[in-house]
């Protein structure tokens, strides 16, 4: 039918919109953003395809081909284009003043086209560079797209013909066939597309991409670009790809024996400036290989003077960032910038007070492994060999099994975050005298008796029974988990103050509270102590056994006193937290899940998974949750010395440094 249309030339000025058109009523259509690629392909090409206009008042109004006529427009418009203007002529095809399927015509040229299938317009791009000689720039103006746009279909146009071929008959997806783009070489897309389908199996992307990694390492890949410099100098061979950073690195031994070496030399560089006894390298740390190594930690050390006037300018900088963070405000990145110089300053504080010993220094090494993406320092390791049985059962400094000591692995406590703990623990084992007056006044009547009748020497410090209330500094008082405040509340407001009474003289409250029953009396002599305890992490048995025995009768899991929020996750790294997800609380997917997110996030959901377990867990994780504090705080947890305040601190078995 449409032969019958007299084809004639318009100038685009003598153009208009026919009321016709079915996408009249459709304005967004015609927008400069969805007409951009039809305006690039009109300015290079010409009009493909004629217009179909009718002749109305004078002026030719366009029934089909509204965004053609839209895209003529936009280049008359536009002064850059060359060889637009209102006078320049166009093909068209006239359809007659007195038809009466107007409608019908422009509803067939919209419906009719059948879409373009995604393989052939694939082809078609590596078509028009490999047989028409057109470059990336051309092609890229032609479809006023982006060359990275052009540069991702001749990729998929380039894929192995066998395999685009399987695509075409549904044999696989075209996500799976997309997925061979991730290697260049066709003959390698070829071999692990045979080996993949030769038992009939069900092909998915993920199983390519796997596959595909055995077959070499990407430049873009955090490893292939810690490396490349050097692969390339040793003559590695690389499989070019038209995005520079899909190249691979084909020669995988060649990329693992020069990881292994930057990773020998960035542990031997921290054995040096360390002065450890000896440096290993390995690509993944493996940690069920390294259960049988112990660890040492630097000790407290005397700052000098000049070391003692630093600590004290990060002490005051500390605060004053502590501040600045509390501003709800403030953006994720603020945020973040600010921990990191937190982090930093806190770091550079605990290496002007700690050190190894001579004698761990001499027994332990450093091991570097490739993790996210960086080189991660675990320093401090002690091999099996250089730590007998009889040395860790004597009390070494270096923790060999999980009964000795919990493993700190990358988490390090800075001395600020762990006098605040001592707080925190403190403060959950007077909540524990408090519910416990019985055993309590007798420790109390105990302590009273021994010190006064005993030789001199007290039987513990870990209370003030002087009778002055013990005062509690911690860097964020308002935002810790309240439950032993609550308890304490509570026990306070079951004791019987009938006897203290300030308009009574001091003798007669004497006689109302010697009228007390020996309960009530028990139950105030218990409020008091507990509210003399001092800061602690859990007792060492053979430092303190009396306090030790006692803090395991009346609080054996500290969780039932209190639990970790995001105060204290605030104040962890994130990797710290990962790292307590996926291999403390059994929670590994959820750990890869939120390696993407940003810390608040993940303190969000730490925060959200503490106060109320997610009904998803399984047993086995419900219960770790319950159970995890910092291991210094739990009372059958780690020995620690009362007297050495940063003693209970370790050193971060893992330093990340930035790949080169």
């Amino acid at each position: 039918m449409t032969t019958s249309f007299a084809p004639l030339t318009v100038a685009i000025g003598d153009l208009t919109a026919h009321p016709a058109n079915v996408r009249s009523t459709s304005p967004e259509t015609y927008d400069p953003e969805n007409i951009a690629h039809l305006k690039a392909s009109i300015a290079v090409l010409g009009l493909l395809q004629p217009l179909l206009v009718q002749k109305t008042g004078g002026k030719y109004a366009v029934l089909a081909g509204g965004r053609r006529h839209a895209a003529l427009r936009e280049l008359v418009a536009d002064k850059a284009a060359k060889g637009f203007t209102a006078k320049t002529k166009v093909d068209c095809r006239l359809v007659p003043e007195d038809c009466d399927v107007t409608t019908a015509l422009s509803l067939a040229e919209n419906i009719t086209q059948a879409p373009m299938n995604a393989i052939d317009e694939f082809e078609a791009f590596a078509r028009m560079m490999e047989v028409d000689g057109q470059t990336l720039e051309t092609i890229a103006k032609t479809f006023g797209t982006t060359l990275a746009a052009v540069k991702g279909r001749l990729r998929y146009g380039l894929i192995q013909p066998d395999i685009r071929a399987a695509a075409r008959a549904k044999t696989i997806t075209l996500d799976t066939m997309k997925a061979f783009a991730e290697h260049p070489s066709q003959e390698v897309q070829r071999e692990v597309y045979e080996a993949l389908t030769k038992d009939g199996g069900y092909l998915q992307a993920y199983t390519v991409r796997q596959a595909l990694k055995s077959r070499g390492v990407q430049v873009s890949d955090d490893i292939g670009a810690f490396v490349r410099e050097d692969y390339e100098a040793r003559g590695g061979a690389i499989a070019s790809d038209l995005l520079e950073e899909h190249s691979v690195l084909e020669d995988a031994a060649l990329v693992e024996t020069i990881l292994l070496e930057k990773l020998m030399a960035a542990a031997e560089d921290a054995r040096i400036r360390l002065g450890f006894a000896w440096a290993d390298a390995m690509v993944r740390y493996d940690y069920a290989a390294m259960a049988n190594y112990g660890r040492v930690y630097p000790g407290p050390i005397e700052p000098d003077e000049p070391a003692q006037k630093r600590v004290d300018e990060i002490t005051a900088e500390l605060e004053r960032l502590q501040l600045e963070m509390e501003n709800e405000g403030l953006e994720d990145d603020a945020y973040n910038a600010l921990y990191e110089r937190v982090d930093a300053f806190e770091e550079e504080a605990r290496d002007l007070q700690e050190a190894y010993s001579a004698e761990d220094l001499a027994g332990a090494g450093v091991i570097a492994s490739w993790s996210g993406g960086n080189v991660a320092l675990h320093v401090g390791l002690v091999r099996p060999e250089d730590n007998p049985k009889e040395a860790r059962a004597g009390g070494s400094s270096a923790n060999t099994t999980a009964e000795e000591a919990p493993d700190a692995g990358e988490i390090t406590y800075p001395a600020s975050l762990a006098e605040d703990l001592k707080t925190e623990r403190a403060m959950a084992l007077g909540a524990a005298m408090a519910l416990h007056p019985e055993a309590t006044l007798d420790l109390t009547l105990f302590k009273l008796v021994s010190d006064v009748l005993g030789r001199g020497m007290s039987v513990t410090q870990a209370i003030k029974v002087e009778a002055r209330k013990e005062h509690r500094s911690h860097a964020k008082m308002d935002e810790i988990n309240e439950t032993s405040l609550e308890q304490v509340a509570v026990a306070h407001d079951a004791l019987d103050l009938s006897w203290l009474d300030d308009t009574r003289a001091p003798a007669d409250q004497f006689a109302a509270f010697r009228a007390l029953d020996a309960g009530e009396k028990a139950k105030l002599v218990a409020y008091a102590t507990a509210s003399t305890t001092q800061s602690c992490f859990a007792r060492d048995r053979q430092r303190d056994s009396l306090m030790h025995d006692f803090e395991i009768e009346i609080m054996p899991d500290i969780r039932a006193y209190w639990t970790p929020n995001a105060a204290l996750f605030n104040r962890f790294k994130k990797a710290w937290l990962l790292k307590i997800l996926g291999e403390d609380l059994g929670l590994a997917q959820e750990a890869v899940t939120l390696a993407s997110s940003s810390k608040k996030e993940i303190v969000a959901f730490c925060d959200k998974l503490f106060a109320e377990p997610f009904a998803t867990l399984t047993d086995a994780q419900r219960a770790a949750v319950a159970a995890w504090c910092p291991p210094m705080m739990q009372t059958a947890g780690l020995a620690c010395d009362e007297t050495v305040p940063t003693a209970e601190t370790p050193e971060p078995d893992s330093e990340v440094a930035q790949a080169a």
